[in-house]
């Protein structure tokens, strides 16, 4: 098949499969801002050398202390690329839009010929040249945002770095490396996929119950995180600490996300058999029936939103034992000069706790992402089970009931999901640590310090923070079907029943 071919079908179809490009381009374009704004944080020089006025090697040129001092710019990066967890969640999410049209069209294009190596190829294509526009066009805005934000303040002070730019290859990587990925994702969902003149069939898929398997990934993410300080010593020896120990967190954190996400279909598989045997009335009964049917349905459409709630419970769990470092290492500075008899002056540091300011930030954007997210992957399935809705009205059932089905559906796994997310999040930091000791060292003598006092505090439980985060999930969820509801009514009028 030539690339001209290609690019025309790939960017042919109806309204719905316009719309479904547009909305993945829009989301990678977001995506590519979010790593471009990264990469040009980590691209900020820091002065070799600190000199009499400047021994902090702080870039003086920015007004923000999160872009001047050289230790916050990794956490600030880092709340970044958080952002395109549900970004790219979000993408996958708009990709399934007008699924059942688009294997009607991948059919015709078998009828017409085609082979299904090349129909699929087709779906391929759509996603990766979708995302391409996305990538280039967020390109575009990064460099024109770029000149219009750039406003020195008086002293000459930039809020933003845009006196720099990302590196060469790092941009490449991110306009090219993102449809890539996009496209691999989509070829490697493809892979079970049949298309065939007649439509597009599944050759293999999930059958019988889900089984709590994904609780050992959540048992292996936890393990560096609890394994991490008893071996801190013996890392420290073999000089790997510094580039391992972040590695495995990063993973581990990864794996426990992964097993929140996909346990999920445990959850909605067993609230439905519980929902079976208590529930009451039609609305109750359907939802049950409909769980325990496709019981993975809430780990597609809420697998962003859960990991916005993981990382906001990580946030949680790390600002509790920043906080209490803080205040024992004041306690002691405060010791030590009552000691020797000099006036205290508290610092009042916030160091790291402006980045985690930004963390959180970055995980509220993040659940405001989901919750679109959450939003078209409701309306998509709405849209695509209309027929057999439509069916039902015809049948009697009432509209209200249909919507009360609905809310039961999405809010019966959705609330352990989200409970089981932020307890799995808030854990993690525990694992390191339960407790923060300071020890305050006086009479040293030729570099020998003989110990004087040491504070130990246990890391409290930040219950109101926690409360904030989970409230929040479970509050978007059920926000957004409400939302969700406005489109029953159109997708079960009688005209419906005539859709094949």
């Amino acid at each position: 098949m030539r690339p001209s071919v290609l690019l025309r079908l790939s960017l042919a179809g109806t309204r719905t499969d316009l719309m479904r490009v547009v909305l993945t381009a829009g989301s990678m374009l977001l995506a590519t801002l979010a790593v471009l704004a990264a990469c040009t944080v980590l691209a900020i020089p820091t002065p070799l050398a600190g000199t009499g006025e400047n021994g902090a090697r702080l870039s003086m040129q920015y007004s923000n202390a999160l872009l001047r001092e050289p230790g916050l710019r990794g956490g600030t990066a880092l709340a970044l690329v958080l952002l395109t967890i549900p970004i790219l969640a979000l993408a996958g999410q708009c990709g399934r839009v007008g699924a059942p049209a688009r294997e009607r069209r991948l059919a015709a294009f078998r009828l017409a010929g085609a082979s299904p190596r090349q129909a699929v190829l087709v779906a391929v294509a759509e996603t990766g040249i979708a995302a391409l526009l996305g990538t280039l066009a967020g390109l575009g805005v990064f460099l024109a945002g770029r000149e219009l934000l750039h406003r020195p303040d008086g002293g000459g002070r930039l809020p933003l770095p845009t006196d720099v730019l990302p590196a060469g290859p790092a941009v490449a990587a991110t306009v090219l490396g993102l449809p890539l990925l996009a496209a691999l994702v989509t070829a490697l969902l493809m892979r079970r996929v049949a298309v065939g003149p007649l439509g597009v069939v599944r050759r293999s898929g999930r059958t019988g119950a889900p089984a709590p398997w994904p609780g050992i990934l959540i048992a292996v993410g936890a393990a560096p995180f609890v394994t991490l300080m008893p071996l801190s010593r013996w890392l420290a020896e073999q000089d790997v600490l510094n580039w391992l120990a972040p590695l495995a967190l990063f993973l581990g954190a990864l794996f426990a996300a992964v097993g929140v996400i996909l346990g999920t279909g445990w959850l909605s598989y067993t609230a439905g058999r519980l929902l079976l045997r208590i529930g009451r009335g039609p609305a109750t009964l359907l939802a049950a029936r409909r769980l325990v049917a496709d019981p993975w349905a809430g780990s597609r459409a809420l697998a962003a939103l859960l990991a916005c709630v993981l990382f906001g419970g990580g946030a949680v769990g790390v600002r509790a034992w920043i906080t209490t470092d803080r205040d024992m290492q004041e306690e002691a500075n405060r010791a030590d000069a009552a000691a020797h008899g000099y006036p205290y002056d508290p610092s009042g540091s916030d160091f790291y706790t402006r980045t985690l300011d930004l963390v959180d930030l970055a995980v509220g954007v993040g659940v405001v992402i989901a919750a679109g997210g959450l939003l078209v992957a409701l309306a998509e399935n709405i849209v695509a089970r209309r027929r057999a809705y439509a069916m039902l009205v015809a049948a009697g059932v009432p509209r209200r009931t249909l919507a009360a089905s609905i809310v039961w559906q999405v809010a019966v796994p959705a609330v352990p999901a989200v409970g089981l997310a932020l307890v799995v999040g808030a854990l993690l930091p525990r694992g390191i640590a339960t407790e923060v000791g300071v020890v305050r060292m006086e009479g040293c003598v030729d570099g020998v310090c003989a110990r004087s006092e040491e504070f130990v505090r246990a890391i409290p439980v930040l219950w109101d923070h926690l409360l904030v985060v989970g409230a929040g999930g479970v509050v978007t969820v059920l926000v957004m079907t409400a939302v969700g509801l406005l489109f029953l009514r159109a997708s079960t009028a009688v005209e419906e029943l005539r859709v094949g």
